[in-house]
């Protein structure tokens, strides 16, 4: 472990954000100051602890928010993730790091039949192209022992949101683009591996859920209840949870892990 270098960069996607990305040093994994859960956003904003139930209230994080993180060990870097200059500046900012997350990702629900070709571009700029840029980018001068998470969906396992199909296919890409940087960068070592979150509470999953029960004619209780009962453990995810099946992948006791898509989902998707 090399001391002094608490980086951490969290470059958001300009226009609808949904997450942000990390990159950051081994110190990270183990600072017991504010916690790798704490500032490891599933989504735009962060839930302080573990102890607070599934619905417990929620933070949005600004920009401002973050830049305030600066003071602590902490480097902020807003980057449009879809464009090359945005992941360059990325780079330029953290070209010698251990770990990268790549956790940006934007949906549009609309029906199946009446997305358009801009809305499977603007998607699979982000959630598609940026993943596989920034492993690009990132993967060959991450320092050996040094791992990649790349934040998939169970959409790209469950087909039946077809509102979100086009987000589905550009998840379904992330987890071909995890295994393909797996094999490349195997041998320096850098692991890569995916996790594939089910319903998570963010946010995000409650845009979600009101554009799809407005698409489908529902109202958004009757929905929800119905999602909830899809999941054998009959309850969404908290964030905190997901970030700390991130954590694991990125230390070393998944020192044998790559190249996999690990499900997260109470059972939703199970294989």
């Amino acid at each position: 472990m090399r001391t002094g270098e608490r980086r951490r960069v969290f470059p958001s996607v300009n226009g609808d954000v949904a997450a942000v990305h990390l990159v950051q040093t081994p110190q990270l994994l183990d600072t017991d100051a504010r916690s790798f859960r704490d500032f490891f956003p599933a989504a735009s904003y962060v839930r302080p602890t573990l102890t607070k139930p599934p619905r417990a209230r929620r933070e949005e994080v600004p920009h401002e928010r973050l830049e305030g993180l600066t003071g602590e060990g902490i480097d902020v870097l807003p980057a449009d993730v879809s464009t090359a200059e945005g992941r360059a500046r990325m780079l330029g900012a953290a070209p010698d790091a251990d770990y990268l997350v790549n956790a940006a990702g934007i949906i549009r629900l609309e029906s199946i039949f009446e997305c358009t070709p801009r809305d499977w571009q603007q998607i699979f700029d982000v959630n598609a192209a940026g993943v596989f840029f920034l492993c690009q980018a990132f993967g060959p001068r991450l320092r050996p022992g040094g791992a990649i998470v790349n934040l998939s969906s169970t959409s790209a396992k469950v087909s039946s949101t077809t509102e979100a199909a086009i987000y589905a296919a550009s998840k379904a890409a992330v987890i071909s683009i995890t295994r393909s940087f797996a094999y490349a960068l195997a041998s320096r070592p850098i692991r890569v591996n995916a996790v594939c979150p089910g319903i998570v509470d963010t946010p995000m999953q409650d845009r979600v859920l009101e554009d799809v029960a407005r698409l489908r004619g529902t109202t958004l209780d009757a929905l929800a209840a119905t999602r909830t009962t899809s999941v054998p453990l009959a309850r969404a995810s908290s964030p905190d949870e997901c970030a700390g099946l991130i954590r694991f992948l990125l230390s070393d006791e998944a020192s044998y892990m790559t190249g996999q898509a690990i499900n997260f989902s109470g059972g939703l998707v199970m294989a």
